[in-house]
């Protein structure tokens, strides 16, 4: 079966920055809805009409993507607003983010703790990719009919490097899917 819309694709990949430096590497196969949310539409467009065993390569360039860095999504908050398990890496969602932090800090965004102080904690809401071109080395495992459901929903289940929020009881992952 080839890659058209509305099928689920299932794929494994290495991401690297255009240096060759290694960024994720999804070694067991994840299925994608192709035609819903799931992935990137440059993404779904090189996929289309390739079949299972196939490798697709594919550059990236960051408003393709994950948008330009913006520095005006970079925080500065205090740091005793925040716990002293706290630790560099840990993601929380905006809504969660502590009374007294900045007001105008988007309720929506998902921050990265990136640096931490003696005074003060970095808060980054940019996408961990955010302005980097990337280059994506992917093996379509599978590909088989979207479910009902999966249409439905817009999605297989999973997003294409999603960044999920942490618990503070949780340690950290520094992966991107």
């Amino acid at each position: 079966m080839e890659i058209s819309q509305q099928c689920v694709v299932a794929l494994t990949w290495t991401l690297k920055d255009t240096l060759g430096e290694v960024l994720d590497v999804l070694d067991e196969s994840v299925e994608f809805l192709v035609g819903g949310q799931d992935l990137l539409p440059v993404i779904e467009e090189a996929l289309q009409g390739h079949s299972a065993g196939e490798t697709v390569q594919l550059q990236i360039e960051p408003e393709q993507a994950f948008g330009d860095f913006n520095d005006q999504l970079i925080f500065l908050e205090p740091r005793n607003l925040f716990p002293p398990e706290l630790q560099e890496g840990l993601t929380m969602e905006g809504h969660a983010l502590p009374a007294g932090c900045n007001p105008d800090a988007p309720k929506d965004a998902l921050y990265t703790v990136t640096d931490i102080y003696p005074e003060h904690v970095v808060l980054d809401a940019n996408h961990p990719l955010a302005g980097i071109a990337i280059r994506i080395t992917m093996k379509v495992e599978g590909v088989r009919e979207a479910t009902e459901e999966e249409i439905g929903r817009g999605s297989a289940g999973t997003g294409f490097f999603r960044i999920q929020p942490f618990h503070a009881e949780t340690p950290g992952n520094d992966t991107l899917h």
